[in-house]
């Protein structure tokens, strides 16, 4: 798995939770099999929001850079698509 994300200077001012959340996340998607992914990101998702806690579009696209990084280009492409489509049925609320 690639770990440049850590580097990102988003993550200076993050929240330690979700920092944590974020970490625990990468570890996750690193065993997950790729059928799993999508799975895997719902549940994160779940689990903060049980906690109270929101991620912004920024850190939402991070996680997805990390889900994505040992995609092929087509796989990234579903997930570019996935993420279109969530974004304009977001809109439509």
């Amino acid at each position: 798995m690639n770990i440049n994300w850590k580097q990102d200077p988003k993550l200076k001012n993050m929240n330690p939770q979700k920092l944590a959340m974020l970490t625990e996340f990468a570890k996750r998607v690193e065993k997950a099999p790729k059928n799993q992914l999508l799975p895997t990101l719902l549940s994160l998702n779940a689990e903060a929001s049980q906690k109270g806690i929101h991620f912004s579009d920024e850190e939402t696209e991070l996680l997805v850079s990390i889900m994505s990084s040992g995609m092929s280009p087509a796989e990234r492409q579903q997930i570019e698509t996935l993420r279109m489509l969530s974004r304009n049925l977001s809109r439509r609320k």
